[in-house]
């Protein structure tokens, strides 16, 4: 009979390590996801998210504070609405993104793993996004470190944009372009359609 406990009392601890060191394992495991994690990823998880959630409040490097509800996230940029300004879209770059400012839920929620949904534009960088801007002949604002610039965009390079500076109500032609704004691709903070 003490040879009983003795072997139920083994094979209860050995049961207890082998449940605290798959607890570790884990932990280990979400230690080492959550490490990988990019300023991206917890944008789309936000995305992804509760409707309630997905609100983002972000502060630029210039200090600008912009509130946007996310359309779209492409490699480098995130596409939405203008919480202050109804029925207007604007792009920010994300490396333009000095911090997101979220309250307790949205910090959960962004940690949270799931599955992207494979999209065309996780892949498209922002010189692409640009590009097809660039050929709708769409006007826009462009907010750079040294600050914004309303116009056209006539070409966009590898790293940067030639933006011909007119009056946003004016349609883009010879005669009402002040001048061109060479502008590198690192120095756009926010781009307002």
């Amino acid at each position: 009979m003490r040879w009983d406990h003795l072997f139920d009392d083994l094979a209860g601890q050995l049961e207890h390590e082998l449940r605290a060191e798959e607890i570790d394992l884990q932990h280990e495991e979400e230690r080492l996801r959550l490490g990988r994690l990019e300023l991206r990823d917890r944008i789309a998880a936000l995305h992804r998210g509760p409707a309630a959630t997905r609100r983002l409040s972000l502060r630029l490097r210039s200090g600008l504070r912009v509130a946007l509800t996310p359309i779209t996230i492409g490699r480098d940029w995130v596409a939405g609405d203008l919480d202050d300004r109804p029925h207007h879209q604007a792009i920010v770059p994300l490396p333009a993104i000095e911090s997101l400012m979220l309250d307790r839920e949205q910090v959960v929620v962004s940690l949270e793993r799931g599955p992207e949904a494979p999209q065309l534009a996780a892949r498209l960088g922002l010189a692409f996004l640009l590009r097809d801007l660039c050929r709708r002949r769409a006007p826009l604002t462009v907010d750079t470190d040294a600050g914004p610039a309303s116009g056209t965009i006539d070409r966009v390079g590898r790293d940067h944009l030639d933006l011909a500076v007119h009056e946003l109500e004016s349609p883009r032609r010879e005669s009402a372009v002040d001048h061109v704004r060479v502008i590198p691709l690192a120095s756009v903070l926010l781009v307002r359609l």
